[in-house]
């Protein structure tokens, strides 16, 4: 299987350089027409959120890092109902947006948006009129043959097909695809679905006959092997509608004017496909964010406009998908897997400086685009972005420090997770630093003030923290809902002056519930989460990213020099 294995990662890595040294080629340049995407559209989540994406589009337009003569556009959310989200999750991205979120590899370095439109850049050419949907904290990896493209040009939805475990497929949408008699596999199949399963139970999975079963070694889905002979599903990620559906649902939405409840793109629409489609989903709300009243007479109505659908697979057998859109998966993935650190070509020290070597075998700390002084030490597994660290900063092992600054003596406990933004404050710029445990759930609620002893600040009890802190449990104490209390809207985090006084600040306050001694945060203005991406000053933020970009550059150039 270790061979098997082996041979899968060549073919990935092979076709994986292939789709970025093409894309690289287009960067800087006008397209032809059908050659690239006539448009590339990015949902936002509000007005702040379009704001930055525009930003920083444009700052990418500017440096030729995206092919020219093409449409990009930010769509924002309309009042009400949300479909891009705050990266709850994965907070270094909650302020300029997971689409943006940082890769290690690159000169200048790759964000999500791009590595997107570099592996589906064989799409646009093999593609009827219409639509294909993507999120942005993921990645899909695929080797199809040399001479083979996967093709949407049916009616209807086409979707893509991974091989993962049964684990895996409780988490994830799941084919119950049409029996197919092939003599073998091939590496790319077009299927037909008889129904989808949104994030099912194992048990549903085999109920309806989602189960398949192969005698050779196959790819797994998040990066799982899947042993010989064991049982397995196939599950999704992008999916395409073709022109005619598209119409068909913006007619759909045009008539009902405002959404009041929260639709999904994967588990709503999908799950109206295919013949064997029924309507009993509707009423299941266990995965639902947000439970709104007319919720089930939309899923409805939506059935019916979709039933009779189909949805095409488009099987890769010789792919991986791979989630980043947690803290954890984050830092798994830039740090110890060395599955995906080959087939896309990560690097342990990606447009930085930094003398200090990372280990070369099991766990490496990750530094992105950041300026770090050969004094400072960064611990096996943490991932460092957009930073300046002086010589007395040592990190902790699992942390993820992003756009900080820290001059003076500093220490990251292990496991801390450390972002700061920049604001704009009744015309005036300051700083705040989110500061907390890496494994701490800020989506999490509760809807009574006595309820708040139930939540975890660096795994130690909220309460017991507040005391630490020497402040008073009160409405006050959070910002928006007072009846959806959350680490996100719990307004402790202190806003100063300077980007490396908002760090320190706030790593006294982690550091006092690591050690149980008392810090008081009363003589601070603080504010939550929630409020940081409201006062959220971009522009300050895209600059500082900038003069660090620019400081690289040119420190580059000197070495360079030096060494001629």
């Amino acid at each position: 299987m270790a061979a098997a294995n082996a041979l899968l990662g060549v073919a990935l890595r092979e076709a994986t350089q292939r789709k970025l040294q093409r894309f690289s080629e287009l960067r800087g340049k006008p397209v032809a027409s059908g050659e690239f995407w006539d448009i590339v559209a990015i949902t936002a989540a509000d007005e702040k959120q379009e704001f930055a994406y525009k930003q920083q589009l444009s700052e990418k337009l500017k440096k030729k890092e995206l092919p020219l003569g093409v449409q990009y556009h930010v769509f924002v959310d309309p009042a009400g109902a949300k479909i891009g989200g705050y990266s709850q999750r994965l907070p270094n991205a909650s302020a300029l947006g997971k689409i943006f979120t940082a890769l290690p590899f690159g000169n200048p370095i790759y964000q999500m948006l791009e590595l997107k439109l570099a592996m589906y850049i064989d799409f646009p050419s093999h593609m009827k009129p219409g639509i294909l949907v993507t999120c942005a904290d993921d990645i899909e990896l695929y080797s199809v043959g040399e001479c083979e493209f996967i093709r949407f040009d049916k009616p209807g939805f086409t979707a893509l097909a991974h091989p993962s475990s049964l684990t895996v497929g409780t988490t994830h949408g799941v084919f119950v695809l049409e029996p197919f008699n092939y003599l073998e596999y091939k590496d790319l199949e077009y299927r037909c679905c008889h129904r989808f399963l949104h994030k099912p139970s194992i048990e549903q999975m085999h109920h309806f006959n989602a189960v398949c079963r192969h005698h050779q070694d196959m790819a797994g889905g998040d990066t799982t092997p899947l042993k010989l002979e064991s049982e397995y599903v196939y599950t999704d990620s992008l999916f395409y509608m073709d022109h005619k559906t598209a119409k068909k649902l913006l007619a759909f939405y045009e008539k009902i004017g405002t959404l009041n409840c929260e639709i999904d793109a994967y588990g709503d629409f999908l799950q109206a496909l295919g013949p064997g489609a029924t309507v009993e989903y509707t009423r299941n709300t266990s995965n639902v964010t947000k439970e709104e009243a007319e919720l089930t007479d939309i899923r409805q109505r939506i059935f019916h406009l979709l039933k009779g659908t189909s949805l095409n697979v488009v099987v890769l057998n010789k792919s991986k998908f791979y989630h980043i859109g947690t803290t954890e998966e984050y830092l798994f993935h830039f740090t110890s897997d060395s599955s995906l650190k080959s087939e896309l070509g990560l690097q342990s020290i990606a447009f930085s400086i930094f003398s200090t070597t990372p280990k070369c075998s099991g766990n490496t700390s990750c530094i992105i685009q950041s300026i770090l002084d050969s004094g400072c030490s960064v611990a096996t597994g943490s991932v460092v972005e957009y930073s300046r660290l002086g010589p007395n900063v040592s990190v902790g092992e699992n942390c993820i420090v992003s756009g900080c600054s820290v001059i003076t003596e500093a220490v990251l406990p292990a496991d801390s997770f450390v972002c700061s933004l920049s604001l704009k404050m009744n015309g005036y710029l300051k700083y705040s630093t989110m500061a907390f445990g890496v494994q701490d759930n800020l989506k999490r609620n509760v809807k009574t003030l006595s309820d708040i002893k139930l939540l975890q600040f660096f795994g130690v009890c909220f309460l017991s923290c507040l005391n630490i802190w020497n402040l008073k449990v009160t409405e006050e104490l959070f910002s928006g809902n007072k009846t959806c209390l959350s680490l996100w809207n719990a307004r402790i985090f202190p806003a100063c002056s300077s980007l490396s006084d908002s760090v320190t600040t706030s790593l006294k306050m982690l550091n006092a519930v690591q050690n149980k001694s008392a810090f008081s945060l009363n003589k601070y203005k603080l504010l939550s989460i929630e409020e940081m991406l409201i006062y959220k000053d971009v522009e300050d933020m895209i600059t500082y990213r900038e003069q660090i970009f620019l400081e690289i550059t040119l420190n580059r150039k000197q070495s360079d020099l030096e060494a001629s």
